[in-house]
């Protein structure tokens, strides 16, 4: 019993100073900078100290303990919708769409999710078959059609999905205006480190 109390307190430890165990290593090592490229080659972090190394490393982790959340709280939200991904985008557009006033169309909801015309038909397809959204004339063009959610499919995802996705307003609300100017400025910035205009092998099509 004792050995065995041993061999779980050493895994323990392990895995708290991030050590390899015997199932690998432990989660919050894949946003480690120095575990992800201890050589420098794919930043140069000379004159960055040890201890800047270690505290940007802990706030990688948490956007990717964030990422995670964020990821099973979308894959429970379609479980409980039985929809996809791009099915519910285009469900939340429509909420936004409803709550502003404005008039949805195939075309707005096309240039939303960055899919063609083609492939937004067969969505409202799929979604009036399931008797998410209704099909009607555009008020003011004839040429268009205005996109409706219904009104149990959207109180389904208010009640559920959307009220567990506005919690994340307490968060912000906990922070002083200074630090939520701080955390703007840091989301925005990085933002713009992520984007691929002009990378080349991000423009690869797919074949």
């Amino acid at each position: 019993m004792a050995e065995r109390r041993d061999e779980a307190d050493e895994h323990e430890l392990g895995t708290r100073a991030g050590a390899p165990t015997r199932d690998g290593v432990e989660a919050g090592a894949v946003y480690d900078i120095e575990a992800s490229d201890p050589d420098g080659v794919l930043l140069d972090r000379a004159g960055v100290d040890a201890g800047a190394i270690r505290q940007i490393g802990e706030l990688m982790a948490s956007l990717g303990e964030l990422r995670d959340a964020e990821q099973r709280l979308a894959e429970a939200s379609r479980r409980y919708m039985r929809l996809n991904e791009t099915d519910m985008r285009a469900l939340h557009y429509l909420i936004v769409c409803a709550n502003r006033g404005a008039v949805a169309t195939p075309g707005g909801i096309s240039q939303h999710l960055g899919i063609s015309t083609a492939s937004t038909t067969k969505l409202l397809d799929r979604l009036e078959r399931g008797g998410h959204v209704t099909r009607a004339a555009h008020p003011s063009d004839r040429r268009a059609l205005a996109i409706t959610i219904t009104p149990e499919t959207q109180r389904a995802a208010m009640e559920t999905v959307g009220r567990q996705q506005a919690r994340r307003f307490h968060s912000a609300a906990r922070l002083s205006e200074q630090e939520r100017e701080v955390v703007i400025r840091f989301l925005r910035d990085m933002t713009g480190e992520l984007g691929l205009d002009g990378v080349e092998w991000a423009a690869v099509e797919p074949e």
